[in-house]
């Protein structure tokens, strides 16, 4: 149960997936990460035949991935409706004249969507590499990305054995017990899946640290960051003014800005570039705050990462 002052709120059912698919493709950066943009079915006209068509694709520029996104519902059978499914549309979105597809329905969405490219312009890919960048990040195998309302025994022994790696992310629904019209949905945290059977170099997937589990508190605990740190960030929306940002690191991890606390550098990141003016609803801190040796958090995590 969650309250809000005298607001209870229950977990409760989805109506259907399309329900589930609309909140996940309205909010996709919370799982693809802020760099990603989505290329949804309505786009595509046809890859492969019936039933060869996900619910989308995202594609991330920052850590070069994409993923076939296939928005579940638990009460699916697992061996006769999901597994069956994904494994048609995997070997659908391999074929070439598919990813020439999303390569030109991509380009199209960079001609057509200003935040489509901004990310292009955030992540330093001029116009001239876009289909460059976008061929290399397609030739490499997608990762199927599930959201889902609960994750069976059944769904962890199938992603654990598809050649394919697998990401599951659960995604809640609540209604207020007095208003059931009024509903919130709940997203995982920095973009942290529930299941990853993304392996490593060596293809081990056991006793791997991923870098969306590491925290700030991680980085004190190994004296890679100590409390009373200032990190710093800079910040120009579109036609705006650039802002400087600080924040001081506390005992407990967070991060505290402007008098506010917050628990995720990503958090705090919004709140200062959406200070500056942007309308942007996800940014990742661990690449915007940097320390006084002008290094990212993301370089001081993949020090801490490479010493376990």
């Amino acid at each position: 149960m969650i309250i809000s002052g005298s607001k209870r709120f229950i977990e409760s059912n989805f109506n259907n997936e399309e329900e589930i698919e609309q909140i996940v493709f309205e909010n996709y950066e919370y799982l693809f990460g802020p760099s990603s943009f989505i290329l949804p079915k309505t786009l595509i006209k046809t890859l492969d035949g019936t039933g060869t068509i996900p619910d989308g694709f995202a594609i991330d520029l920052s850590n070069r991935k994409w993923y076939l996104i296939e928005a579940e519902l638990i009460k699916h059978s697992v061996w006769s409706h999901i597994a069956p499914q994904i494994s048609k549309q995997i070997i659908a979105s391999q074929q070439q004249i598919s990813r020439n597809l999303l390569i030109e329905m991509s380009v199209n969405q960079y001609t057509t969507n200003n935040s489509i490219k901004e990310k292009f312009s955030d992540e330093n890919i001029p116009e001239i590499d876009i289909r460059r960048v976008l061929s290399e990040i397609l030739e490499t195998e997608p990762i199927v990305g599930i959201p889902i309302d609960k994750i069976s025994e059944d769904l962890k022994e199938w992603a654990k054995t598809l050649k394919s790696n697998v990401k599951l992310w659960v995604i809640k629904k609540f209604i207020e017990l007095e208003n059931p019209d009024n509903i919130i949905y709940e997203f995982p945290e920095e973009y942290k899946p529930d299941i990853d059977t993304e392996s490593n170099e060596s293809g081990d997937k056991s006793n791997e640290i991923k870098t969306y589990d590491v925290t700030i508190f991680n980085l004190i605990e190994n004296d890679l960051l100590h409390p009373g740190d200032l990190l710093y960030m800079s910040y120009k929306p579109g036609k705006g003014n650039k802002k400087d940002y600080t924040a001081t690191i506390q005992e407990d991890g967070s991060l505290l800005v402007m008098n506010q606390q917050f628990s995720s550098p990503s958090y705090a990141a919004l709140y200062c570039i959406n200070d500056a003016g942007s309308p942007r609803k996800t940014v990742n801190g661990w690449t915007s705050w940097k320390t006084d040796n002008d290094c990212t958090l993301s370089q001081v995590r993949e020090k801490y990462i490479k010493n376990k």
